[in-house]
């Protein structure tokens, strides 16, 4: 796995975050067992090209005076009008100890029963969580859906693949993903009132008419 460094400084005091932002610099915090909440400033361009590429799980080293530490991103706070990050969490982990977070699984292949019953993949899950060392953690999880051959055919937590040194703290018989029916669209019709006229009317019509 490549490893991902990150250059920070320390935030300056009396800055408020908008004017840390037009200066090109990220406003970020670092946190953790043993690690005080640290201020920090990252190079917004350098940010912006790598941290959307990062999971939940992908540990990143964060360099500060000359001094490195893992981090995993916990959360992204982000402007969608100008589609650019404003403020970054890390949590500070240690190497030696063991970590749980979630991991993404990521589905891949075609399954047969897609292509040849016109079946629907239906994503019960979308991330897992789990435990082991930092360098064990996997960025994701792959989900093969190939295998599943026709409709209610489904994967389940067990089948998932990882490195023994993994442990998985999710329901083992829980659904993963499963193969369901088409969905059908249902289009209703309203049924048309039959325009019935007043009697009335119709007895005046045909006096009318006799005249």
């Amino acid at each position: 796995m490549e490893r991902i460094v990150l250059k920070a400084s320390h935030r300056p005091v009396g800055k408020n975050a908008k004017a840390i932002r037009r200066e090109g610099l990220l406003p970020a915090v670092m946190y953790g067992h043993h690690f005080p909440s640290t201020p920090i400033v990252l190079n917004a361009h350098q940010a912006s090209l790598v941290i959307p590429k990062l999971s939940s799980s992908a540990i990143v080293t964060i360099e500060l005076d000359g001094d490195t530490q893992a981090a995993l991103i916990r959360e992204k706070q982000r402007d969608y009008l100008r589609n650019s990050f404003v403020h970054i969490d890390f949590q500070i982990i240690s190497l030696t100890e063991k970590l749980r977070t979630t991991v993404v699984l990521e589905f891949v292949g075609l399954s047969p029963a897609v292509k040849d019953f016109n079946g629907v993949v239906v994503h019960s899950m979308s991330e897992i969580e789990v435990e082991c060392l930092p360098q064990y953690l996997p960025e994701r999880i792959t989900v093969d859906t190939s295998v599943l051959a026709k409709i209610g055919d489904a994967l389940h937590v067990r089948d998932l693949v990882v490195a023994p040194e993994v442990s998985i703290l999710e329901d083992m018989d829980e659904v993963v993903v499963t193969i369901s029916f088409t969905k059908e669209e249902v289009v209703e019709v309203e049924p048309v009132a039959e325009i019935i006229e007043p009697e009335v009317i119709e007895r005046g019509k045909k006096e009318e008419e006799e005249k």
